[in-house]
Parts: C-alpha cells; sequence; structure tokens
C-alpha cells in the first residue's frame, strides 16, 4: 500500500483550486456579444440598446466579471471619484460623501473616500495619492489647502470643491450661503430679544477673501448681522467640534455679563455648549439660548431639539458628484452652485432671561 503517495492525493484534493479572473473576452462569449459592446457597458457610454445592456449586465454578474483598474487607467479612465474629508468627528462631511455615493449609485463610478484633516500639508498627500491611483475626479469637502495649488490641480484632474467660498476659475464649487444663514440665526435671536449674543467660530486657515471657507463666511455674516442691529461683535475662535464648543462655551460662561445666546458655527460644536450649559447647572432655553448650523441627525433628536440652520448635507453631496460627473464628461466652465439655507426653529431657543432690578 502507497501510503505516501495516497497522502500526496488526498493533499491535492484538499487545496482549493485557483480560478483564472474573468476578462471581458469572457463577458463577450458569455452574452453573445462583441467586446466592444461590453467595453461600452463597463464605461456606461451611449450606443448601447438597453436588450444588450441587460445580457452583458446579467455575463457580468454571472462570471464575477471585474474591470482591472490598472488597465482602465491606461484606457483613460478608473470610473473612480476621490472624495477627501478633513475628519470623521463632524457628521456634516460625511452626510456630504453619503450624498456623493447616492448620487454615484446608479452610474459607473465608484467614489473612495480618504481624510485629510485640516493641515495644508496633508490634505495635499491624500490629494496627491487619490490623483496617484488614477481618479477621474474629486470632492473637495471643506479643502484646507491653498486656493492656487487646486487651481493648478483641476488643470490635471476634474474638481469640485464644497464649502468653499469664491469663483475659482478652473474647478467648481458648492457651497450654502452662510453669511444669510447666520444672518437668519442673529435675526431670530435678536427677535427673542437677545442683545448679548456671542459666535464660536475657526480659524480662518489659508485663506483671504474672496476665497473663504464656510465658518469664515458664517463669522462674517454673524458680525454684520449683530452690527446693523447696533450690537457689538462676540467672536471667540475655537474649533468645529464638542470639545471646541465645550471650551467656548466655558469660557463665555465664566465671564462677569455672560452672553444670554451663543450661535455655535456648527450643530457638532453647539453638542459641546449644551454640555457645558449643563454643568454649570443652566437652563436652556430659560438661561441661555444655544443654536447651531448644518441641521445633521442628532440635533432633530427629540431631548436636544437643536434651533439651527438647514444647508442639506446630502443635497450638497448629490450636486457635488453631479457636478464632477459634467467636468468628466467634458463641460470646462465653472459651476458656482449655492444651496438656500433654512432656519429650523426647535427648542433650545427663547427669549432671554428677565434683566434683575
Amino acid at each position: 500500500m502507497n501510503t505516501a503517495g495516497d497522502e500526496r492525493i488526498i493533499a491535492r484534493a484538499q487545496s482549493p483550486v485557483r480560478t483564472r479572473r474573468a476578462t471581458m473576452q469572457d463577458v463577450a462569449r458569455e452574452a453573445g456579444v462583441s467586446v466592444s459592446a461590453v467595453s461600452k457597458v463597463v464605461r456606461d457610454a451611449y450606443g448601447v440598446s438597453p436588450d444588450m445592456r441587460d445580457r452583458v449586465n446579467v455575463a457580468i454578474e454571472r462570471l464575477g466579471y471585474r474591470p482591472h483598474a490598472g488597465a482602465r487607467a491606461m484606457r483613460g479612465s478608473t470610473f473612480t471619484v476621490g472624495v477627501v474629508l478633513p475628519d470623521l468627528s463632524s457628521p456634516f462631511p460625511t452626510e456630504v460623501a453619503h450624498g456623493v455615493s447616492q448620487e454615484l449609485g446608479d452610474t459607473a463610478f465608484q467614489e473612495i473616500i480618504a481624510l485629510g484633516g485640516v493641515e495644508p500639508k496633508v490634505q495635499r498627500r491624500a490629494v496627491e495619492a487619490l490623483v496617484d491611483r488614477h481618479v477621474d475626479g474629486l470632492v473637495l469637502v471643506a479643502p484646507w489647502v491653498e486656493v492656487a495649488w487646486v487651481e493648478e490641480l483641476a488643470v490635471r484632474v476634474p474638481v469640485v470643491a464644497v464649502a468653499l467660498h469664491g469663483a475659482p476659475e478652473n474647478f467648481d464649487t458648492v457651497t450654502s450661503d452662510d453669511r444669510l444663514g447666520a444672518a437668519l440665526l442673529v435675526d431670530h435671536l435678536a427677535a427673542l430679544g437677545h442683545r448679548r449674543i456671542a459666535h464660536t467660530a475657526m480659524p480662518d486657515g489659508p485663506f483671504r477673501e474672496p476665497f473663504v471657507l464656510s465658518h469664515t463666511a458664517r463669522r462674517h455674516g454673524y458680525e454684520a448681522a449683530v452690527r446693523r442691529r447696533g450690537l457689538e461683535p462676540d467672536v471667540v475662535v475655537t474649533s468645529y467640534s464638542e470639545e471646541g464648543g465645550y471650551a467656548a462655551a466655558r469660557e463665555l460662561f465664566s465671564r462677569v455679563e455672560p452672553p444670554t445666546a451663543i450661535l455655535a458655527g456648527a450643530d457638532v460644536a453647539a453638542l459641546g455648549v449644551l454640555r457645558a450649559a449643563e454643568e454649570r447647572g443652566l437652563s436652556v432655553p430659560g438661561d441661555v439660548s444655544i443654536v447651531g448650523y448644518d441641521n445633521i441627525m442628532p440635533s432633530r433628536i427629540g431631548r436636544i431639539s437643536l434651533t439651527t440652520v438647514d444647508q442639506s448635507g446630502p443635497l450638497t453631496g448629490s450636486v457635488s458628484a453631479r457636478l464632477l460627473l459634467e467636468r468628466i464628461q467634458g463641460r470646462e466652465r465653472p459651476v458656482h452652485y449655492v444651496i438656500a439655507p433654512r432656519l429650523v426653529p426647535r427648542s433650545t431657543a427663547a427669549a432671554p432671561p428677565p434683566v434683575e432690578p
């Protein structure tokens, strides 16, 4: 009895069977069409009948065909879109990314998400890594890089920047009218009777007018709105984060004459302001009114019920993806899309406490 031989036979039988990766030629044979027809379906090109598209897609599904990214790049397209977010700590950028993903869902394109932080050097490295992987276009959410650098980048690859105000020549932008949004909040608080209205903001970063990010535009809108009412701006610069809002509120609450209302530059910062008010034993809105900006999901929870401004993160992402696809398809003239903000009054803003005699 040849035990050693039997062991070898058993070992071979138990070894995993390696299968060849399906090719475009395999799909063409399976569907009974030409290779060029398969290529058109994969590229979502014009000139393909619904019947042929269905046959090719059925064959792709049956064979598990996946186009090779390297080969796609050599042919000029990878059908990928890079989405660069500053971080994942704030819900709004992730809502924008979700909007991009939803818009791309019925196309041949797939998003690749990268985190760039808020340091220009780090963000440039993230962007360049995506360009090196031959993405067909880029959506930069609140890009903390010099506009001149993005202008040069956009000559090589289509770019849409979210939350960047101004009118660049080589790339598209999608913004909310942040100045108006901040004014809506100031007007709402002033109508309730508030005169000491503070604002939590962020550093301007590497930007100068007319190119500023949303947080700077909101600060400018706040400052103009309070001055129109004969009031003095009161700005604390921290960060758009829960910790940033918490730190700003602690500073404001420690004053001899604290504000009766705080306009946090973002909902996530407003959550930190609410935490600081709770720690100090302050009633919201009885002792202090707190409002935010973005209308993120947590602001809608009943126990929070934050007064805020809606600028629709999902819509922002959807519009950004749509504009980027137009760029990829050849549009050259820049588009600067502005989303109208909408005041959402809830339970965290009311009349200020009565002045003690």
